[in-house]
């Protein structure tokens, strides 16, 4: 194994931010070329119910190609068979993921079937109620696109095994299993049909990898999606275990696919996909979604941005630091600031509560840009106007750049 090239810290940012896809300019027409291929980058696109302000997974998309539209994504995601690029399944939680990412999942759907790498409760289901599961994959063949609520409202729903828990509890060990997938979402709930009538037959028809082989290519993958990661950031991305992970990371190591790095004030060391290259500075701004991959591992971003982040949703309001729904603001090659965003969709406007700037602040120019960005996040939801509601300086400082 080659001798660990030591990189600064603000070398690790710049490999992450182009890695992520924030050093390319924004095309000017956002077309689906452009969203498959950014997809393509990130390898994964997380899943979450709030709403705050908008689905998380159409955020980090805004965040990297600026102003496109929402109905890109979702004919990627949901459109019909022969359009379709992505495919909804567990990557890094509940994932809208790149149909090239299908042959390397589809161990984990085995281990589901054998009750492994799911929770407890959908294992024992898995393991006791086959009868409840087959008449439900049966209900799936029959009629197609269906979901929970479809199956609980039919006639012949007589018996414990109709009521929702149950019917819920079948159709996510199947999900889990691969044996149905997500064909069209109606509101926030999944319809789920049958891969061969969803999938392209092509996927479908490719032979299995060996598991170890799809594990080293989910690790290369996403190395390449981060630039520059330790161990536990590169098993995080694609939530792979611990043993799997550094069994696997020992042979792409022993194969030169990764390269040791060391950089500068990380503790653990770091491997990069490839000679780290030279980067100049990397001049974007951009609001993240909470759940944007740039972000998401909590640790790493303190490692690499300085920069503390916890989700405070679920916090009693009392207790909360910063708000409830709070994006970083990104800004050269900085997580500058925090802003506490809502769509209040019902008077069209969004609703700015809280700006919250790093110790180094913000100055004239980073206030303009993050003004910029949010008129420009307003008309991208459609939101006829920005009302700001917070009363710190940093309010004061922004309520002039958005008259």
């Amino acid at each position: 194994m080659p001798k660990a090239e030591s990189l600064s810290l603000q070398q690790a940012r710049r490999l992450a931010l182009a890695a992520q896809g924030f050093a390319a300019r924004p095309p000017r027409t956002v077309k689906s070329a452009h969203v498959s291929q950014m997809i393509e980058r990130l390898g994964v696109l997380q899943i979450d119910s709030v709403n705050a302000l908008v689905r998380s997974h159409y955020l980090p998309l805004y965040s990297r190609l600026g102003d496109y539209s929402q109905s890109l994504l979702e004919q990627a995601a949901w459109g019909p068979q022969r359009s379709r690029k992505l495919f909804e399944y567990w990557g890094h939680e509940a994932s809208l993921l790149p149909l090239s990412l299908y042959p390397l999942l589809r161990w984990r759907m085995r281990r589901a079937a054998s009750g492994e790498g799911i929770y407890a409760q959908l294992a024992r289901f898995g393991r006791e109620q086959q009868d409840v599961i087959q008449r439900v994959l049966q209900a799936v063949r029959e009629q197609g696109a269906l979901g929970a609520g479809s199956l609980s409202t039919r006639e012949e729903r007589a018996g414990p095994w109709w009521d929702w828990s149950a019917e819920k509890h079948a159709l996510e060990w199947l999900f889990a299993a691969g044996e149905v997938t997500v064909a069209g979402r109606r509101g926030f709930e999944r319809l789920y049909d049958l891969p061969e009538r969803v999938l392209p037959a092509a996927l479908l028809s490719q032979p299995e990898l060996d598991e170890a082989e799809a594990q080293r290519q989910l690790l290369l993958r996403a190395a390449c999606a981060l630039g520059v990661a330790t161990e536990k950031d590169l098993r995080d991305y694609f939530r792979l275990g611990p043993a799997d992970s550094r069994a696997r990371l020992a042979e792409l190591l022993e194969a030169g696919a990764l390269l040791p790095v060391q950089v500068q004030g990380w503790r653990q060391p770091a491997y990069c996909p490839g000679t780290p290259k030279t980067l100049r500075r990397i001049a974007t701004s951009a609001l993240l979604s909470p759940f944007d991959s740039l972000v998401w591992e909590r640790e790493r971003t303190e490692r690499l941005f300085d920069f503390r982040y916890r989700l405070e949703i679920y916090t009693p309001q009392h207790k909360r630091v910063y708000g409830y729904y709070v994006l970083p603001f990104l800004h050269h090659e900085r997580l500058a600031a925090r802003v506490d965003l809502r769509a209040e969709r019902a008077h069209s406007r969004l609703a700015v509560h809280a700006v919250h700037e790093e110790e180094k602040g913000l100055d004239e120019e980073g206030m303009h840009a993050l003004a910029g960005q949010l008129r420009s996040l307003a008309d991208w939801l459609g939101l006829a106007q920005i009302q700001l509601n917070c009363k710190r300086s940093s309010g004061a400082r922004l309520k002039p750049l958005l008259a």
